[in-house]
């Protein structure tokens, strides 16, 4: 049933990652706006998911969430391709800036998930 749940997730991430990306980015050598928001996201995700509400599931549906949706809605392959992409059309800034953004903002949305959900902890505990 886990593998169901990994693969029926992992469609939903990866559909709704391809709207994201569809929606903002823009084509090669422009800004990948839909990558970096679907990763940023997905940090944030999993920080709040994991410390607030994945402790309490069924393993089953835990990796589903994290490995099957969240998995397939972040991307680090196209993350990669793209600062390539960028510094080979002659962007080199922008992919420097791109590939900064993106690790330091999803190692800030992936502190503000978790912080969020330890206020939501001490909420639920009053």
């Amino acid at each position: 049933m886990k593998v169901i749940y990994i693969g029926l997730a992992g469609f939903a991430g990866a559909l709704s990652r391809y709207s994201l990306s569809f929606l903002w980015n823009e084509g090669p050598g422009r800004f990948p706006w839909g990558t970096l928001a679907c990763n940023l996201l997905g940090c944030l995700l999993l920080g709040y998911l994991s410390t607030a509400v994945l402790v309490n599931w069924k393993p089953d549906l835990r990796i589903a969430v994290t490995a099957g949706f969240i998995g397939a809605f972040t991307t680090f392959s196209a993350f990669s391709l793209e600062i390539v992409q960028l510094a080979a059309s002659g962007r080199t800034g922008i992919a420097v800036v791109y590939g900064l953004v993106s690790l330091w903002g999803g190692l800030l949305f992936t502190w503000v998930g978790m912080a969020a959900a330890g206020k939501r902890k001490e909420v639920d505990r009053a």
